[in-house]
Formats: C-alpha cells, structure tokens, sequence
C-alpha cells in the first residue's frame, strides 16, 4: 500500500516508520528544507514541496495513493491537503491530524476527511479510559459515516457479567470489535462470556452511545 504523509515533523516521520515496518511504501512530504531528514527515515520516499499545491500533489502522484495522512502541525494545511487529496485525486482514505480541538468540528467529510485524529483529545481520551470503569469513552471518531471508536471497562456490579456475548440485546448502530482481557485481546464470538474488567471496544452512532452505556453500566440506570 502506498502512503503520502503531509508534514515531515515529529508526528509525520513516527507514522512513517510505523508503515514502513508494517511494509508499506511511504512519501513525505513538507515544504521546509530543515524538516527534510532522510537520514532519520531513509526507507521512505522525500519529497520537499507544498502539499497544498496541486503541481505539489501531481508530482507526488497522488492518485497512486490509497491513503493520504495529512499530519502538519497547522490545521488549515491539513484541511486543504485532505480537500484536494479526496476531490482532485480521489484518495480512498484520508486521515487528517486535529491539532487545535476548537477545529475539530471541521474535519468531516465536506473537506474531505475520513478519518480525524485529534492528539489533545486522544491524550484526555486515553487518561479517561485509564482511570475510568463503567464509563464511557469517546476514544475516536470516523467523520465518514458518522460513528464513534468508544471504550468501557465492564464494572464488577454490571448485569451483563457473566452473560454471552449473543445473548445481549444491543443498541442499534453499534458493534463490539474487541474485547481487551488482561494481556489479551479477544475477538467477540456469540459464545464469548463477558467478564467483570473487561475492556469492551465498540463503533458506535453517537446517538447510541447514551443507550450503550446506559446497558452496561448499572450506575447509569434509573
């Protein structure tokens, strides 16, 4: 799979060494000459250019991509890098890194995102979900299709302890992924048991989340 990665920062060079292990072709791109480094990534493709510039993209051949990660540290850059890459190139999927939370609303589908990772609410998400049983946590959302990546440890007092996985009645518009058991990470089956401490992972419609956390956790029920 190939990868063109906007912003050759920090952020931008980690994500890259990541694809490049999982054996992936990767492109960085960055307009600064101080942040072209090879060295520090010499298994990926550089290219020192302005990612919001269409002779920019062309020549990064964008239309061999099946994902563009719009990374830079300004979120006008990557909304614009998103916009072009999904309408003037047709990319199958966009991830775009939120930097400013205020901003978030913006990172949907109408600029062309998939997929909106905001690090500041990613690092609160990840406190939350460390310290929290019985809530639910907002870990990720998907702008294309309007749903929810969100986490809830499975409380001791929960009725659902102890229950198969095929028997429980759950909300429309969600669905278990993972489950997170220990060192474990199991893959939901019907005969599956919930346990009490189990980290359950769901992609869920916003308007569900209410109604999924109101099944799971007796402290929320009236």
């Amino acid at each position: 799979m190939r990868v063109a990665i906007a912003g050759a920062g920090a952020v931008g060079r980690s994500i890259a060494g990541e694809l490049l292990e999982n054996g992936h072709e990767v492109l960085l791109v960055d307009k600064a000459p101080t942040a072209i480094s090879v060295e520090r990534v010499p298994q990926a493709e550089w290219l020192l250019a302005d990612a919001c510039e269409i002779t920019s993209l062309d020549e990064a051949a964008l239309q061999r991509c099946s994902v563009v990660i719009a990374a830079t540290g300004d979120d006008k850059v990557n909304l614009v890098v998103s916009l072009l890459a999904k309408t003037e190139y047709a990319v199958p999927r966009v991830v775009a890194r939120v930097n400013n939370p205020k901003n978030e609303w913006l990172f949907n589908e109408s600029w062309g995102v998939d997929v909106a990772v905001s690090t500041p609410r990613l690092m609160s998400a990840l406190v939350e979900e460390a310290v929290s049983v019985g809530d639910l946590v907002r870990l990720l959302r998907f702008s294309h299709g309007d749903a929810n990546l969100v986490e809830l440890t499975l409380p001791p007092e929960s009725a659902l302890a102890g229950t198969r996985i095929g028997d429980v009645a759950w909300p429309e518009d969600t669905s278990l992924v993972t489950i997170i058991r220990g060192s474990r990470v199991l893959t939901p089956s019907p005969e599956e048991t919930l346990e009490a401490g189990d980290e359950l992972l769901f992609v869920a419609a916003p308007a569900r989340e209410e109604q999924l956390e109101d099944l799971l956790s007796p402290r929320n029920e009236v």
